[in-house]
């Protein structure tokens, strides 16, 4: 005989006192914290508990008492359905607020850092449409929000364009206008819509049953006022694509690269996919400070160009060169860093796991006329040995720029080894880094720290950190 689930209990009246390192706020009742979305520092609510464990709970609210005194109305009629930009209902200044102390409560209470001095975090001037690039699904199951089951209409289409909802592989929440790129992305998706609903032949992938011809959208922008546009196919069908496309470039005159993908694998990965040029050119050109970046359709570029720009002169400022340093640049992607910094070392070697990025970074450097770079691919641990310093020579400086997991622990022992006099530490994750930089503080000082934004209304920050080797 099946057992009732025990109905999990509502707790009433409850204010909400701080936000958590990954985004939801926090309450605390009889000793629990409890994380719920959506509410500010501030509100009072009826949390609704949907799970429950011995040292935390999770919930929903679902009545709010009072409202915090330190709240802002959502811009975006997406906001609290679609996974992006959860913080819109805090002010950006609360925002930032937020940011600055998850960093410095990650470098001190799991990195147990001193820290000599730590600057306000620097916010970003565009908090709204800052990005350059965004990646759109086309579903023949939209997502339907609980206002529309609620309302008892029938939907005769579930065709939808748009961003996947959490937790849901096959659900996607079909946007209607998008805050986070140029509003042409929102009229370039719409207008791809549009046209395959009204004529025949255009199914909106099924994810679940892996059918359906048109799988993914990615727009592109750069500074420069170059636009590139990628859509993904199921399958080839020459009519119907080249129909759809040549629609698409009549519309959009601006866009310098429109490409396509026949994409024919279970997920939705391009990486290992041929890229194919329908009109235009197969690349954009990126700028920052004089230096131009080749940015192709799989490259990897800070989605945020304009932070982007303020996180590396600030990864050069701390790393102090006058010209005379060899340089180590670890993680080094298309070599945008190592690009940025050459022209103040005497030599910079950048180092990277992705071959293809790592040839980005030598076209970057030869479309830039620099001459002092070297770039390696491989996975660090095993590139970045004694022997590689012993031939290359040991390094004045190391900038570390890694994913959200760190450092290997093979790669700071090197480092420990290879002595440099400064090490540039940024980071997306001040959890992870600050486990780093503990094992580092065995030589290092940590002297300078720079929490960046470069997510507003998310929860996400980076963090620049100088550490100086001990005397």
């Amino acid at each position: 005989m099946a057992r009732n689930k025990k109905q999990l209990p509502l707790l009433e009246k409850v204010t909400i006192t701080d936000v958590a390192a990954e985004g939801k706020a926090i309450a605390r009742v009889n000793d629990k914290v409890i994380f719920v979305p959506f509410v500010a520092p501030g509100d009072i609510v009826d949390i609704q508990i949907t799970r429950k464990k011995s040292s935390f709970a999770e919930g929903r609210a679902v009545r709010f008492h009072e409202y915090s005194a330190e709240r802002a109305t959502p811009f975006c009629e997406h906001f609290g359905v679609c996974g992006g930009c959860k913080w819109q209902h805090l002010p950006y200044k609360e925002q930032l607020k937020y940011k600055h102390k998850q960093v410095i409560d990650n470098l001190t209470r799991i990195g147990k850092i001193e820290m000599e001095e730590i600057f306000p975090i620097l916010g970003s001037e565009r908090t709204t449409f800052y990005r350059n690039k965004l990646e759109y699904t086309f579903s023949n199951k939209k997502w339907l929000t609980e206002e529309e089951v609620k309302s008892g209409a029938t939907f005769d289409c579930m065709n939808g364009v748009g961003f996947h909802i959490p937790g849901m592989f096959d659900k996607v929440l079909d946007i209607n206008k998008c805050w986070l790129q140029d509003d042409i992305s929102n009229r370039i998706r719409l207008c791809i819509k549009d046209y395959c609903l009204t004529h025949d032949g255009y199914p909106f992938y099924d994810l679940r049953n892996q059918e359906g011809f048109l799988r993914t959208l990615m727009i592109r922008t750069a500074s420069t006022g170059e636009l590139m546009v990628v859509v993904v196919f199921y399958h080839e069908d020459v009519e119907r694509r080249e129909a759809l496309l040549s629609h698409v470039a009549e519309q959009f005159p601006e866009i310098t690269s429109l490409l396509y993908v026949i994409n024919e694998k279970c997920n939705d990965t391009i990486t290992d996919q041929e890229i194919l040029v329908f009109r235009g050119k197969d690349h954009m050109i990126e700028e920052m400070e004089g230096l131009q970046f080749k940015v192709g359709a799989k490259s990897f570029y800070q989605t945020n160009s304009e932070q982007a720009y303020n996180l590396y002169k600030i990864a050069r400022e701390f790393a102090g060169l006058t010209g005379n340093e060899m340089v180590y640049d670890l993680y080094t992607g298309t070599g945008t860093i190592a690009n940025f910094v050459s022209r103040l070392a005497k030599k910079v070697i950048g180092i990277e796991y992705v071959p293809e990025a790592i040839e980005d970074a030598k076209v970057n450097s030869a479309l830039n006329k620099i001459e002092n770079t070297l770039f390696y691919a491989g996975d660090m641990k095993d590139i970045l040995t004694t022997d590689f310093i012993n031939q290359h020579g040991r390094p004045d400086v190391i900038i570390t720029d890694p994913p959200r997991a760190g450092m290997h622990d093979d790669v700071i022992n090197t480092i420990l080894l290879a002595e440099p006099e400064r090490i540039v530490y940024v980071s997306c994750n001040p959890a992870t880094q600050a486990r780093d930089l503990s094992l580092l503080d065995v030589k290092y000082a940590v002297k300078k720290v720079q929490p960046v934004d470069m997510f507003p209304h998310t929860h996400h920050v980076e963090n620049v950190v100088l550490l100086e080797k001990k005397k």
